[in-house]
């Protein structure tokens, strides 16, 4: 009877270490998987970001997946950089192509235009009048190709500083001067003067394209209103116009790449100039918004700020 006492205890002990043993070798495994788990995480998470690797090599079968991910790292930041020298090369080829197309074509509407006014007979200035029209439409296209080119290779590459809105205004509005003559619209400004964080060359581009909507969904002999209000962190630039408005459902939607709303058909346009705004807006810690006019007709406000962000 003792002896089977005796027996039953050694067992139970060799049975008690046995599952000790297997506790802490469980433990120690899972210790274990769990860092290599987490230094995989880690490795991926680098390897998506583009930066390199460190590795170091042992006779662990973790050691092919650690070289798996140092070549993917290595491919994928050098195809970041072949990305980044493309897009700088068709940068600077689509701003040579607008440069060079656009001089002469100026010079083609120019010359049409003081030849449509001459004393001609009616084929003559039939042609002279299909010449200018095409000019135009070519140049239209060109403006396009080139707002269409910063938005498909995301080119918008903002330097903000603090600078005086005023003189955003005003080049703004010699940009788009022409295009409201065609039209007699006359563009009333009430701005004072102030400072926001903004960069200048881009920031023109924003509100001229919004005045050029302005101008091209308004009628002919109306009024374009610009004003300026100053807040805690922002100076807003709003810009009224007397055109046909838009609808509620479509005033977040018209900031999309390549919206345009169901009811400006007639005009030309590619949807482009108001997704350049918010992104402009944006990468400067701005925004934009859009509201009914009181009577008739649309009020766009860009919100630029005040202070460097």
């Amino acid at each position: 009877m003792e002896f089977m006492v005796f027996i039953i205890i050694i067992i139970a002990v060799f049975l008690s270490g046995a599952l000790l043993a297997a506790f802490v070798a469980g433990h120690f495994y899972n210790k274990k998987e769990s860092q290599i788990f987490e230094t995989m995480l880690l490795k991926l998470d680098r390897a998506l970001g583009g930066s390199p690797l460190e590795i170091s090599y042992n006779e662990l079968a973790w050691s092919a997946i650690d070289e798996r991910l140092e070549r993917l790292a290595y491919i994928s930041q050098d195809r970041k950089e072949k990305a980044a020298s493309e897009r700088d090369a068709i940068k600077s080829l689509v701003s040579d192509i607008s440069h060079q197309v656009r001089t002469p074509l100026a010079n083609i509407m120019l010359y049409s235009g003081l030849l449509y006014e001459k004393e001609l007979d009616i084929e003559t200035r039939l042609l002279a009048s299909k010449i200018h029209k095409q000019a135009g439409k070519l140049d239209f296209f060109m403006k396009e190709l080139v707002k269409s080119s910063y938005t498909s290779q995301q080119m918008v590459t903002l330097h903000p500083e603090m600078t005086e809105i005023e003189e955003i205004i005003n080049i703004s509005c010699q940009e788009t001067e022409l295009a409201a003559l065609k039209k007699n619209i006359r563009i009333e400004k009430d701005m004072p003067g102030g400072l926001c964080y903004a960069d200048k060359k881009w920031s023109i581009e924003a509100l001229a394209n919004i005045l050029e909507n302005a101008i091209k969904y308004s009628p002919e002999n109306s009024l374009v209103k610009i004003q300026t209000a100053t807040y805690d962190s922002f100076i807003c630039v709003s810009v009224e116009d007397e055109g046909m408005g838009i609808n509620e459902e479509e005033q977040g939607l018209v900031f999309e790449r390549f919206y345009r709303s169901k009811d400006a058909g007639k005009e030309p346009g590619f949807g482009i100039g108001l997704y350049i705004v918010r992104e402009v807006l944006s990468k400067q810690g701005g925004y934009a918004r859009i509201k009914p006019a009181p009577e008739k007709g649309t009020i766009v406000q860009m919100f630029l700020s005040r202070y460097p962000v």
